[in-house]
């Protein structure tokens, strides 16, 4: 497939005009199996993720289509309208047309774009044993109940009830958790200090859009979650990375600098990847620090109600004096990621103009969930339905500690056991640079493994493995790791 790009905006754009541009043309005739992406991304000399954005594209279009355990194929009935002389005149009219100008925010977002793809949704290929992380068992959630709950809010909607909500969320959504939020994580705050979002990943926009500025620095643990990274990114901050160890981000590094920060985003309860546990004296040191410098604090409290072994740890938040911290956590897992529901809460001096951008942004998160979340908790399905998910993934962390256990033995070193819904497995003596051939031959196999390289600045020295295991069975674990045990051994 000889294909030539047009140097005009994105590559991935380009790669995406070529291969149309190659199917209209009649040079890739309908039902023909297309390359590989891999290979079209050697042969264009580009990143992989580029190829496969655009792959997505054509795919979404109807120009191409997949077969299971076949590949990829040039659809046999290509979109409507879209003839050879058609094709020809959109082609004339993109070399002759230039592209629109994009404001210094959006080229911002493309830059990360092309490296993360921006995308949570589930990859197309189903396999039987994916340890994909972050995300929960939907077996375990209450399905019924849940869809209970939403008729009946849903039939006691008034015609007052369709009007436009809060931007800040429902007032009995914001009570229940403020209450949920003391007793649970020791979080000191009222209802109206408790932003509804959609989700943590707006929370940090929020965050983003309130608080940096162009040129502003923002200290990011390292590793990250990659999302915190790219929205900060786009923002314009200049991003610091300070190494975390076994206690989490080394404080005394950040203070080393003698920077002006910002924003300093910290993952503290189950540092992401690494599953660190910041411990109190550091909890102290950092937010000490946060306080004589004027900078605030991003605490990401993303999975911390899955805790297995030792005393429950309250929020970097309930310690705080200052009102240094803004602390977000979210539903995504510990209900369902569909439900696109989070919360942020916001010192209180912050609040207006947190309101003030959220409405801004969408005026406000759907009403009838947050109504139906409020049944859901004060009924007490959701404090039980967290009990049942504790023991049911404290079940799941031991079925898959006791297979790296068995099938690796002193070969793998694992962190991040005692808390959360993954763990972080290092290969010993395996180098980094094979980890992508460990994660094919598992594919093969029908196992899900997921390199931990792309949260690190620099790629670790040898091959880490971030596994998720909440989705899965004990059964299911048992023989997944089985399996990439064996493609390891393989590789």
């Amino acid at each position: 497939m000889l294909l030539k790009l047009d140097r005009q905006g994105p590559l991935y754009s380009q790669v995406y005009r070529a291969i149309r541009a190659d199917i209209l043309n009649g040079r890739t005739r309908p039902g023909v199996k297309v390359p590989s992406t891999r290979s079209i991304a050697s042969e264009l000399a580009v990143s992989r993720n580029i190829v496969v954005i655009a792959y997505e594209q054509l795919l979404a279009e109807g120009y191409l289509v997949t077969r299971t355990g076949a590949g990829t194929f040039v659809a046999a009935e290509l979109p409507e309208k879209l003839t050879l002389v058609e094709g020809d005149k959109r082609a004339r009219s993109m070399k002759t047309t230039a592209p629109p100008r994009l404001s210094a925010y959006a080229s911002r977002i493309e830059t990360q774009a092309q490296d993360l793809g921006f995308t949570w949704a589930p990859r197309r290929v189903q396999l039987s044993y994916d340890f994909r992380y972050g995300r929960p068992s939907f077996a375990d959630f209450p399905h019924a109940t849940w869809c209970r709950i939403l008729a009946r809010r849903a039939r006691q909607t008034t015609i007052r009830d369709l009007d436009y909500g809060p931007a800040e969320g429902a007032p009995a959504l914001r009570e229940a958790l403020a209450d949920y939020l003391h007793r649970a994580r020791g979080v000191n705050c009222t209802a109206e200090q408790i932003l509804i979002v959609n989700g943590s990943q707006q929370a940090l926009d929020l965050t983003a859009r309130v608080l940096i500025d162009a040129g502003d620095r923002v200290a990011l643990e390292e590793p990250n979650y990659r999302a915190a990274d790219a929205v900060f990114r786009a923002a314009g901050a200049v991003i610091d990375n300070v190494e975390v160890d076994d206690n989490g981000m080394r404080v005394e590094d950040l203070a080393a600098r003698r920077r002006s920060y910002r924003v300093v985003a910290v993952t503290p309860s189950h540092q992401f990847p690494t599953g660190a546990l910041m411990p109190l004296g550091r909890r102290l040191e950092l937010l000490d620090w946060a306080h004589r410098t004027g900078a605030l604090i991003f605490e990401d409290d993303y999975d911390s109600e899955y805790r297995y072994q030792g005393r429950p740890i309250e929020a970097l938040q309930s310690l705080d004096e200052h009102g240094r911290v803004i602390y977000a956590g979210t539903f995504s897992k510990l209900m369902f990621p569909a439900l696109r529901l989070g919360y942020v809460v916001v010192p209180a001096p912050l609040m207006r103009s947190f309101r003030f951008v959220k409405a801004l942004l969408d005026t406000g998160c759907a009403t009838l969930p947050q109504l139906a979340l409020v049944d859901f908790m004060r009924e007490g399905h959701f404090e039980r339905h967290l009990r049942l998910s504790r023991a049911r993934n404290a079940a799941r962390r031991e079925a898959i500690l006791a297979a790296i256990a068995k099938h690796f033995g002193d070969g793998a070193e694992v962190s991040g056991a005692n808390a959360g819904l993954h763990v972080l497995m290092r290969l010993r003596d395996i180098p980094y640079a094979r980890t992508s051939e460990i994660r094919k031959r598992a594919e093969r196999l029908g196992v899900g493994a997921y390199s931990a390289g792309p949260f690190f600045r620099t790629p670790p020295r040898e091959a880490s493995l971030l596994l998720g295991y909440a989705s899965l069975t004990e059964k299911e674990i048992a023989e997944g790791i089985r399996r990439l045990a064996s493609a390891v051994q393989a590789s």
